[in-house]
């Protein structure tokens, strides 16, 4: 490809297509599905398929929508259940894996200069790098094929929201850990269950240093991203004073990695408080159980009940309410959402004690989602699991690998933001010269990549398999009704079935849902 003369051409079409305005001067008929049938479904999925469009039309919108928010899921595809069970972490209990990422870094540090602890060092990294490409195939798997599209992009949301860095540490070891045992199982239930389980992760104790917050060397890192970050947010009125009780609140917190009982050295009377969950253990001889004075409210030392209490308190906050609904909104429905949608999710939050399958019915009843349909520009995650979704339509992929690459090349890896942020949720992040550049490139790439993605080796077996046009019953019934006339004239120019695969997925009717 990096020698085709076309290229050049490819690129600059594909550019214009993806930076030009969203909408279509095409009026939609009296049909089923509707347009807005279609804008509502490309909310509520990363992408529409043919197994979701038939679910949908099938149920109805308010029966779709309930079977979505219930959070039950299908089995996945066999041929994709085959491969997430070859997968390490699928095979081993998490404790395991961090203490086999233990025994290789002990291993490298008491291996002798030279050869032998290059070696060392070389397992130890690739040990590390193999759990990580594998929870991130295991997520986009699920993204590309989970029948309950509205809890895999919630996944994808809160995992973001409570951000953690891969690079850091041994967090490649238990990413798999927080986004499957961590994330997913709450991903639509209550807000403060899931504070609390990412509170109690591996991975952010280490990512946010909680797991170093011991009585006499107090860390805040995490207590302020807790509160600045994952509930509240900015200016929302808390003071540095709270940051400092609530680090000491959190101070116990931490990681049991050596498989020890902090019960057997604690005094007796502190032994009955020492909690634990899977990695996790609150241990009372960490803890400064002095009494804090947090939000305006008194807590007595108490060991972990402080820190319940104190979740409890934060979450309860009208600025959590409505800081966790502007996000949820900015996500799904505009950069700058609607300030009468946001309030009306907050009253949801706030009257229902943070149930997101509430918040979220309130947002996907909402006549905003429908008046903002084709206005919201699709970050690299969402670009991507669209594409595939519609290339290859419900055929399980064998090689899950290449979708890891082009989030890499977009510049979005999972967990691969430094800073405890997340990526950002707004288009302008994701629309310069230079994304749209790389967002062609990977465009081109899904466009012809069907060889790739359903064969292990990358080679269809039975000789070469040119790419197929994505001109299918899916296509005509969701894209090719509201096309622009711009869009129709740059697919009429495609000189090849891969080539007018790429103008479509370049086009602005499919990077804007």
């Amino acid at each position: 490809m990096k020698n085709d003369p076309g290229r050049p051409r490819l690129r600059q079409l594909g550019c214009v297509l993806v930076l030009a305005l969203a909408g279509s001067g095409a009026v939609a008929q009296a049909a089923a599905p509707t347009r807005d049938d279609i804008g509502w479904l490309q909310r509520a999925t990363f992408g529409i398929d043919s197994a979701s469009l038939a679910r949908y039309e099938q149920l109805g919108r308010q029966r779709y929508l309930d079977e979505q928010l219930s959070g039950r899921e299908a089995p996945l595809p066999t041929g994709v259940s085959a491969l997430l069970d070859s997968f390490d972490l699928e095979r081993t209990p998490p404790a395991q894996l961090r203490a086999s990422g233990r025994d290789l870094r002990q291993q490298f540090k008491q291996a002798p200069e030279g050869a032998a602890r290059d070696t060392a060092k070389q397992a130890a990294q690739d040990f590390r790098k193999r759990l990580y490409e594998q929870t991130m195939q295991h997520a986009l798997l699920q993204a590309v094929y989970g029948s309950n599209q509205l809890k895999e992009q919630l996944v994808w949301f809160w995992q973001n929201h409570f951000s953690v860095y891969a690079a850091k540490g041994q967090v490649r070891v238990t990413a798999g850990d927080y986004l499957q045992q961590t994330i997913r199982p709450h991903a639509l239930g209550k807000f403060r269950d899931l504070v609390l389980a990412t509170l109690q992760s591996p991975a952010m104790l280490e990512y946010l240093d909680n797991a170093k917050n011991v009585k006499g060397q107090t860390n805040e890192n995490y207590a302020r991203e807790l509160m600045e970050l994952h509930t509240l947010g900015v200016g929302s009125g808390y003071s540095q004073q709270d940051v400092q009780q609530l680090a000491l609140i959190l101070t116990g917190a931490g990681l049991d990695l050596r498989g020890d009982d902090p019960a057997r050295r604690a005094r007796r009377r502190q032994q009955m408080q020492v909690q634990r969950d899977g990695m996790f253990v609150f241990n009372p001889a960490r803890h400064d159980f002095s009494d804090k004075t947090f939000l305006g409210h008194a807590i007595k030392g108490s060991g972990y009940a402080e820190i319940e209490q104190a979740i409890t308190l934060i979450t309860r906050q009208p600025a959590c309410a409505q800081f966790i609904s502007r996000q949820l909104a900015t996500y799904f429905v505009a950069d700058q959402p609607p300030p009468a949608l946001v309030a009306r999710m907050a009253q949801t939050f706030q009257r229902t004690d943070g149930d997101i399958a509430a918040v979220m019915r309130t947002l996907f009843t909402s006549p905003e989602l429908l008046q903002s349909r084709g206005k919201k520009f699709k970050d690299p995650t969402q670009f991507m699991l669209s594409a595939v979704r519609l290339t290859v339509d419900g055929q399980p992929l064998a090689n899950a690998a290449p979708l890891v690459g082009w989030l890499r090349q977009m510049g979005q890896a999972p967990m691969g933001h430094v800073t405890p942020d997340g990526w950002p949720l707004d288009g302008a992040s994701w629309s310069s010269s230079g994304q749209m550049a790389k967002r062609f490139d990977v465009a081109a790439a899904i466009g012809g990549a069907r060889k790739r993605l359903l064969t292990t080796d990358g080679a269809p077996a039975g000789g070469k398999r040119a790419a197929r046009k994505l001109d299918t019953p899916l296509y005509r019934a969701t894209l090719e009704p509201w096309l622009s006339a711009s869009t129709r004239a740059a697919l009429d120019k495609a000189n090849s079935p891969g080539e007018w695969n790429t103008f479509l997925l370049s086009s602005p009717e499919f990077n804007y849902r």
